[in-house]
């Protein structure tokens, strides 16, 4: 009986736990400030605490490798923020969320100097309602994504955090991601897509909600029931951000093809979120780097961007040009220089890389963040509302002139994946 008991009081505490909405952490040295949580190193998550260090070692005050802090919350967009910096020692710190979606990216601060940074993070798991779930794959069991965990990595040459602050908030505005590969968050080096890109380009009023995922089409992300899940969290005046067209195009058959089953599907997203109160945003897909002769890239998707914007022009929905945007970023760099932004690297480049990487289709790291920008200005460049809530620190971007590939900066995260994403 009292083994009973205590499993019964374990799983109820748990459970309490896990419908907690706001957190108080603190992470420097002495006793916990009022009304805050002390986190030492040897506070590892646990799902009894529902919080603690998670995935890597604890930081040891040594060591200057990254390190994870996951949180059990309930869905929702929250507010988190962090006072990053050390009174002993000068920092250079990068945070991302969740499935390596980026928010802070190489901030270096003084000894003794302590900066506050706010963001807002969307955090999700699988279930749409008490007998339905999210039907993901076998591959995405392991995304942070999906679980009942907010987490955050703290990345670097020398990260440093003094404070951390979550609060469940429900007035942001939150733009959803809707696509494959090109769009989802990778959770591993080398990949990357723009959907975890852009979130570094808003401030702290919008919440990017990236329910894109490899090999899908617009068909199969909504017969998993992804968008179902997304319209659970949706409300009016948020925004929904449309791209497919790599693997719609495969499908064969009847009924299928560019102007039947793509364009009733892209015609569902829409219809779905202007029911909700919603903006649908169509995004063309991007270009593959398949070059012709002269140097000058060949269109690859057949007629489904045309589809896309001869929609988006008979239902007035929003558009983003992806298509020709990234068409003038490949052109711009050039045969060999576009394989800067794309997963060309040579074998053991990364641990338990054994051959070489060659793929035309998905970004790097580089690539998925001047991609993100070429989204931005597409933002702009309609006039989207949405555009208000552009960080104050962007600088505007043509991708007929890239940034230098020798200026961009990332910290690798310590998980690799030679295997490439689905679709292509």
């Amino acid at each position: 009986m009292k083994k009973l008991l205590f499993i019964i009081a374990v799983t109820l505490s748990t459970i309490c736990q896990a419908q907690q909405t706001s957190f108080k952490f603190d992470f420097s040295e002495g006793k916990a400030k009022e009304g805050s949580i002390k986190i030492a190193p040897t506070s590892l998550f646990t799902p009894e605490t529902g919080y603690g260090y998670d995935l890597q070692p604890a930081p040891d005050g040594k060591s200057n490798a990254p390190f994870f802090f996951s949180i059990s919350v309930p869905d929702g967009n929250y507010k988190v923020t962090i006072g990053i910096g050390s009174k002993k020692k000068a920092g250079v710190t990068t945070v991302r969320a969740e499935s390596r979606r980026l928010f802070i990216n190489r901030l270096a601060t003084k000894k003794g100097e302590i900066v506050e940074r706010t963001f807002i993070v969307n955090k999700r798991n699988t279930q749409i309602s008490e007998k339905e779930h999210v039907r993901i794959k076998t591959r995405e069991k392991t995304k942070l994504n999906w679980d009942n965990k907010l987490t955050l990595e703290f990345n670097g040459s020398a990260p440093q955090i003094t404070s951390l602050s979550i609060e469940k908030i429900d007035d942001a505005i939150t733009v959803f991601l809707c696509g494959n590969s090109t769009v989802v968050d990778q959770d591993r080096e080398p990949w990357a897509s723009w959907g975890q890109m852009i979130p570094f380009f808003f401030n702290e009023k919008v919440a990017v909600a990236n329910y894109a995922e490899s090999g899908e089409s617009a068909n199969t992300f909504i017969g998993a029931g992804r968008l179902k899940k997304a319209l659970t969290q949706m409300k009016a005046g948020d925004y929904i951000f449309i791209e497919f067209g790599h693997n719609d195009q495969k499908q064969k058959g009847p009924g299928k093809g560019a102007y039947y089953s793509y364009m009733t599907s892209l015609k569902t997203f829409v219809d779905e979120a202007r029911l909700r109160g919603a903006t649908p945003v169509l995004v063309t897909p991007t270009q593959r780097r398949n070059f012709d002769e002269n140097g000058k890239i060949r269109d690859t998707h057949e007629n489904f961007p045309e589809a896309m914007k001869w929609l988006a022009n008979k239902e007035e929905i929003a558009l983003i040009d992806l298509h020709s945007m990234t068409r003038t970023l490949f052109e711009a760099m050039g045969v060999e220089d576009s394989k800067k932004a794309l997963a060309h690297y040579p074998a053991n480049t990364f641990p338990g890389q054994t051959t070489a990487l060659a793929d035309n289709t998905h970004f790097n790291t580089y690539g998925a963040f001047q991609v993100a920008k070429c989204v931005v200005e597409g933002i702009k460049a309609i006039n989207l509302p949405l555009a208000k809530e552009i960080a104050t620190e962007y600088i505007p971007y043509n991708p007929a002139q890239p940034d230098a590939v020798s200026l961009f900066q990332w910290d690798l995260s310590p998980f690799y994946e030679i295997e490439k994403p689905d679709g292509n």
